[in-house]
């Protein structure tokens, strides 16, 4: 059975783990990348400061080494590559293109210069080739980041964060030197609803409110439990967010230079301008209530404040991107399902195609949450295959593939292209005193690898 996997970030790999772990049918596994460099937002996404989780990269590698998988970099699908030509030359594909694009706030000024994604924020500072380019004017003193999960305290706490503490790690050089000349003062951190609903982790907010150079200030009165979130506390973890907030709040504004101000129930509704740039932002104060289903949701007080704010990120979830030849669900920013069977316009299944991760069930949970997700589409495509559900019977030449890209003048780079990559990569931060230092525009590594091989041939 030859399977195709688009995507090698870590719903990926955990269906290829999956597939290659059962002993039903001997599998044959190529898994595409559109960049040249694998693991997805395990390189592009967790924060430099997080290397024990990007630890995982090692059973993602071990995978990636077995006779039966080929690793096929720098193949973009729509570009080099069409759903159709998958479809003639694989029994199943499976998409794990994840969410490359970020939700919209909808409110007035949100495009002004200075209004950002944290997505571009992210992939800046981790070196990611589609955000290498991006500008931030650190020089303002005064930040906002709309949103309070994990993502937003990632950009938080790189902003907030002395710039020696990362130094030795696998930030981008040019973020590090970017965030030495950093004015920042203020972050103002904004969430929708109250502390029991936050969906940062203990783990995280307990990393800001424990930096060296920068103070937690939280509100008294925002940090209580009221009736309406009564059961939302009870849940442990958000017990231990609350419980740590509500210290936090009797420490009042401290004694460190810059501030991270944590503010609850929160709906920012309007940028404004000055000079042509983002200078500050409206907000509506909530107040939270339970809907028909018993949910807490927030609700708008008619009170507004105005924060001072000339650089703005908005961390308010991920959505997926149209590929050419496979459905979309424009709405919900994903691959249409049903259970990991693709589905089209109509609501119907799809033979033989499947999805995983972000792009099957929206930006939600961790990396670990991806390897269950992505073991149950894998049951449903052995289940399928086994009712004689595949794109084809025939025999087909392995190497069809290579062939078609190399008649096609597509450079792609096999797994251990990579390899040579991530030794090159860890001998220049070596040099540096670095975890390592990455190579960050297509162009870039393209090159490294050519001067590598001209280097052994001589």
């Amino acid at each position: 059975m030859r399977v195709a996997i688009v995507g090698s970030g870590p719903s990926g790999f955990y269906a290829a783990e999956a597939l290659l772990k059962q002993n039903e049918v001997p599998v044959e596994i190529d898994m595409f990348d559109r960049l040249p460099t694998p693991y997805g937002l395990v390189r592009g996404g967790v924060a430099p400061d997080h290397q024990k989780i990007k630890g995982v990269i090692a059973v993602y590698e071990r995978l990636a080494l077995l006779p039966h998988f080929r690793f096929f970099g720098n193949v973009m699908l729509g570009r080099d590559v069409q759903a159709d030509g998958l479809r003639e030359l694989y029994d199943q594909i499976i998409y794990a293109v994840g969410n490359e694009s970020d939700r919209h706030l909808g409110i007035p000024g949100e495009d002004l210069a200075g209004s950002h994604s944290a997505t571009e924020f992210v992939g800046w500072y981790n070196g990611h080739p589609d955000h290498r380019h991006r500008e931030f004017d650190l020089s303002q003193e005064d930040v906002a980041v709309i949103g309070i999960g994990n993502v937003a305290m990632d950009v938080t706490r790189i902003l907030a964060e002395d710039p020696d503490a990362l130094a030795k790690t696998d930030i981008a050089d040019y973020a590090l030197a970017a965030l030495r000349k950093s004015r920042v003062k203020t972050i103002h951190l904004l969430g929708r609803r109250g502390p029991a609903q936050a969906a940062f982790s203990p783990a995280e907010i307990r990393e800001i409110g424990e930096l060296s150079c920068t103070d937690l200030v939280v509100r008294p009165d925002e940090v209580r439990i009221d009736e309406v979130s009564a059961a939302d506390y009870a849940d442990p973890e958000n017990k231990k967010n609350v419980d740590y907030l509500q210290v936090v709040a009797t420490r009042g504004e401290g004694t460190r230079g810059r501030k991270v101000r944590l503010r609850f129930l929160t709906a920012p509704t309007e940028l404004h301008a000055e000079g042509g740039r983002v200078s500050a932002l409206s907000m509506e104060l909530n107040r939270l209530d339970k809907n028909e289903k018993g949910m807490v949701v927030a609700k708008g007080t008619g009170k507004h404040e105005r924060l001072k704010a000339g650089l703005v990120f908005r961390s308010i979830g991920y959505r997926g991107i149209p590929i050419p030849g496979v459905p979309f669900d424009d709405k919900a920013g994903k691959i249409p399902n049903v259970q990991g069977r693709v589905t089209d316009a109509s609501g119907k299944t799809t033979p033989a195609e499947y999805v995983v991760g972000w792009a099957k069930r929206g930006p939600s949970g961790l990396i670990g949450t991806n390897r269950a997700d992505s073991v149950a589409t894998v049951q449903a495509l052995l289940a399928d295959a086994k009712g004689g559900i595949a794109l084809t019977h025939d025999e087909r030449e392995p190497d069809a593939m290579e062939r078609r890209l190399k008649d096609a003048g597509v450079r792609f780079l096999t797994f251990q292209d990579w390899k040579r990559l991530d030794k090159l990569e860890l001998e220049r931060g070596a040099v540096s005193g670095k975890i390592r230092e990455k190579f960050t525009t297509v162009p870039e590594m393209l090159a490294a690898l050519d001067k590598n091989a001209a280097a052994a041939d001589r």
